[in-house]
């Protein structure tokens, strides 16, 4: 475990809901909602601002936490194996995503990857709530191209409400 990252995750307890208030949380939840009327999805949304203590410790890399959070949420556990976890950790900077087994099969990493750097990006200039929902919006389009709506009514499997961790 590095010092230099110790210190940014010390630093970064309780960013998330600095970065994220209600007024992004609520917009955020409004574009999943949108984006879920025109794809058979299920979008989710997790922001946690550091590690905890143990994680950082054992050397616990983002992408790891990101598939803890997955499972933890039950990201996996939707009806059509359709659930995509948008997982920001503030402290390392890093925009995971990560995709059910039914998405992954049609949806390239790389095409996750673009949309996490560009999300990445807007979060470096600081414009985190316009980062998450053009990475929403993203999520969305590649949904809705792969596993469109097919308009009949269906349950909503995840909360739209993003989750700080």
């Amino acid at each position: 475990m590095g010092a230099i990252r110790m210190l940014r995750h010390v630093c970064a307890e309780g960013s998330a809901r600095r970065q994220f208030p209600a007024r992004t949380l609520d917009a955020i939840q409004h574009a999943v909602a949108d984006g879920e009327k025109r794809h058979s999805g299920q979008v989710l949304f997790a922001v946690e601002g550091a590690l905890p203590l143990h994680d950082l410790v054992r050397g616990r890399s983002a992408r790891a936490r990101a598939r803890e959070v997955f499972a933890h949420l039950r990201v996996w556990d939707t009806k059509h194996d359709s659930g995509v976890l948008i997982y920001v950790l503030l402290a390392d900077h890093a925009i995971e995503i990560l995709a059910d087994r039914g998405i992954a099969a049609k949806v390239a990493e790389t095409e996750w990857q673009s949309i996490a750097a560009r999300m990445q990006a807007r979060f470096a200039a600081g414009e985190f709530e316009q980062g998450a929902i053009d990475g929403v919006n993203a999520v969305g389009a590649l949904l809705a191209k792969h596993f469109p709506a097919d308009g009949a009514p269906r349950d909503n499997e995840l909360p739209d409400r993003p989750v700080l961790l």
